[in-house]
């Protein structure tokens, strides 16, 4: 399981279903054992935040995906992310773009 199947149909699934998909990545891909508690909730937020434009049919841009890349590159050490964290975050980001 892998960040693609969590946003996959994210605009028909419900937040409690999200968060099922997203504990049940965490617990069967030991590629995202790294993720602390604080990172988790900062994926979930991104999570969270894509899912409610999708909701109201705006589709991220490729613009959009790579702000936010930068911004989670530049604030790295304020929030605590490995370079091994942000690669994964960034998996989570490209997934964003087949939705």
């Amino acid at each position: 399981m892998d960040f693609k199947d969590v946003t996959k149909n994210l605009r028909d699934q419900t937040s409690y279903r999200l968060d099922q998909r997203f504990d049940e990545m965490l617990r069967k891909n030991p590629g995202y054992k790294n993720l602390n508690s604080t990172n988790r909730e900062l994926v979930q937020d991104i999570i969270e935040e894509f899912r409610d434009k999708i909701r109201q049919g705006i589709k991220p841009s490729y613009t959009t995906i790579k702000q936010r890349k930068y911004h989670l590159y530049s604030n790295r050490l304020k929030l605590g992310l490995t370079y091994h964290d942000l690669e994964q975050i960034d998996k989570l980001l490209d997934s964003f773009k087949k939705v």
